[in-house]
């Protein structure tokens, strides 16, 4: 999708927890003539009801990290795509697996870039996916070529690929419902399908797939 927006800098929007992060690639894109980064939001909610809350629509760009409190990063972008169709959104994450690329990229994420990246890829990737193009970073570049038969995990759904990521990240069953806004039984029937499409019978097996699949969780 190409941004389209009125004669001046890109207005962009920047969504990380972390205030100490969101000071520093605000700087780093405030030094570039062509960017303005009009706002900024800790959590996805907040961005969620400012993109979608008539506050934010002058923004053409929204600079969006995956692991924050409350609802993901993923689930944010699928909300957006289907509220906000006109707003670029590029992941910027810690997260480097195929996996989570190719969900990003199937929600409508207009790049991926990671942070262990240099800091003038972030500001290619802001003007490439502006333009409409799918902005990588180098080091996930080779991941977007990944062909079909891979391993279970990538066949899982949006939604299960979420409550995954949740559940490797420590969460019950109890917080991801409260989270997602889902019963307690919906989630633990999504746990079931996840462990039976990743041929996994307990947590222990899950953590020892997601180690060995670079899908991350606690202490990994």
């Amino acid at each position: 999708m190409t941004v389209s927006h009125l004669p001046g800098p890109l207005r962009v929007a920047l969504a990380d927890d972390h205030a100490v992060v969101r000071a520093g690639y605000r700087r780093l894109l405030e030094l570039e003539a062509d960017i303005a980064v009009v706002a900024e939001y800790g959590d996805a909610e907040a961005a969620y009801n400012a993109l979608t809350g008539g506050t934010g629509d002058d923004i053409d760009l929204l600079v969006l990290d995956l692991s924050m409190p409350g609802r993901s990063g993923l689930e944010l972008l699928r909300r957006l795509a289907q509220r906000r169709p006109d707003l670029s959104v590029l992941v910027f994450t810690m997260h480097d697996s195929a996996a989570m690329l190719d969900q990003c990229l199937r929600a409508g994420a207009a790049g991926f870039v990671t942070k262990s990246s240099a800091p003038e890829v972030l500001v290619t990737a802001v003007r490439q996916a502006a333009r409409g193009e799918i902005a990588l970073s180098p080091d996930v570049a080779a991941l977007a070529a990944r062909t079909e038969g891979g391993p279970p995990h990538t066949r899982l759904s949006s939604r299960e690929f979420d409550i995954l990521q949740q559940l490797l990240a420590g969460h019950s069953v109890e917080e991801i419902a409260q989270t997602l806004r889902l019963s307690t039984k919906t989630v633990a029937n999504y746990q079931t399908r996840i462990r039976q499409a990743l041929g996994v019978g307990s947590a222990v097996e899950l953590l020892n797939y997601a180690r060995e699949h670079g899908l991350g969780g606690p202490g990994l």
